[in-house]
């Protein structure tokens, strides 16, 4: 049988009911790779069944997975995990097509913005006092707490086009900008919270002894709030937990973007959608190899 028979004929078996039939012919349409989406693009346009419809953009995301899962292994496996690259790669998740240059150039023109009123004399809190009027007052970030119920919230090209986000995207594109102005921010993930902290110069390392003493301060990027040592002290009271070394160690890029791929897979609970979740949790998995 020639290719294009044979894919007329895989496709005539999207419909199939038994779904013993229809996982052989979904991973035989997936082995053809990106070239046979026109096929079920133009399926899916002249199907009214919603039923199969469905099925057909499960087909299509999967083969655009298997693509991004082979993206994230590379950047998994790169000596320098780049946060920009790591957080548009989760928005190719729900968003294919994406395209990097409209989102780093809209990046660059904040950081510069920044950079303009930056000096070489100001404080650590001036520097971020800065950073937190350029981003919250003058480009209008808007902030909200962590929510599955809005996808859009955790992707980075989403946030920057509404100018909103939730705590984490915030976070991210507050560390994006302070690591392209090497100002020394790093993130800290503490119960129910994603918060950035202002590390002293020369405190790189992941494993370096009391990470809470070595912080200037605490910023919430939700709306740029900043905190003190005592601030934190009284929330980790309120919710009685025991402040632990553990919650104050810088987070790594890739730690970063396993816990945003954890967190947005908690957005697909539908059993329509639960395929979803699976496969962002095994993006995490992946990272932590």
């Amino acid at each position: 049988m020639d290719t294009n028979k044979e894919i007329t004929a895989l496709l005539q078996l999207i419909d199939d009911p038994d779904t013993e039939v229809f996982d052989v012919v979904s991973q035989k349409i997936v082995d053809y790779g990106r070239p046979i989406i026109p096929n079920l693009e133009h399926l899916w346009e002249n199907t009214p069944d919603n039923h199969i419809q469905q099925r057909i953009e499960m087909l299509i995301h999967r083969l655009h997975f298997r693509d991004l899962a082979e993206d994230f292994r590379q950047w998994n496996v790169a000596g320098h995990h780049d946060l920009m690259l790591g957080a548009l790669l989760v928005s190719k998740f729900q968003y294919p097509e994406l395209t990097a240059a409209p989102v780093m150039k809209e990046v660059e023109k904040i950081r510069r913005n920044i950079w303009l009123e930056l000096t070489n004399y100001l404080t650590p809190l001036e520097q971020i006092r800065i950073v937190t009027t350029i981003l919250y007052s003058y480009y209008g970030l808007k902030g909200g707490e962590i929510n599955s119920n809005e996808p859009n919230d955790f992707l980075l090209h989403k946030v920057l086009e509404a100018k909103r986000g939730n705590q984490l995207a915030n976070g991210i594109l507050y560390l994006l900008l302070c690591e392209m102005l090497d100002i020394p921010v790093r993130a800290l993930t503490i119960p129910r919270q994603f918060i950035i902290a202002y590390f002293k110069p020369g405190y790189s390392s992941l494993n370096l002894p009391d990470p809470f003493h070595q912080a200037e301060f605490f910023i919430d990027p939700t709306t740029g709030q900043v905190f003190s040592h005592a601030d934190v002290e009284s929330y980790f009271k309120r919710i009685s937990v025991e402040p632990g070394e553990q919650y104050f160690k810088p987070q790594s890029n890739r730690q970063v973007i396993q816990y945003l791929l954890a967190e947005f897979s908690k957005c697909f609970k539908d059993e329509t959608d639960h395929y979803k979740k699976d496969e962002l949790l095994s993006l995490t998995s992946l990272l932590g190899e």
